[in-house]
């Protein structure tokens, strides 16, 4: 299985627009095949400070999800508009 935790630092005037985006991505991804987990959190201290945790059976099922259309519409509107830091996990 493979974890991704994606950090993204966003201003407070992009906030809202990030995280509705964020939402969107997570509600998509769900359905997506191989998809275990997936959801937005957002910081208990720093407002500025968003995370997407995702969850993915194998390498094949986190490859097809990067190519769907819902991905490749919604993550280059969250990078417009903030900075993203990705952490990969295997277990």
């Amino acid at each position: 299985m493979l974890r991704l935790n994606v950090f993204i630092k966003v201003s407070a005037e992009n906030r809202a627009a990030v995280l509705e985006a964020a939402k969107e991505l997570v509600a998509a991804s769900l359905k997506d095949n191989g998809c275990i987990a997936y959801d937005v959190f957002e910081s208990a201290t720093r407002s500025d400070v968003l995370m997407i945790c995702e969850t993915w059976k194998d390498e094949e099922s986190l490859a097809a999800h990067s190519q769907a259309t819902h991905f490749v519409t919604l993550v280059p509107k969250i990078e417009g508009l903030a900075e993203m830091k990705l952490e990969k996990f295997s277990f």
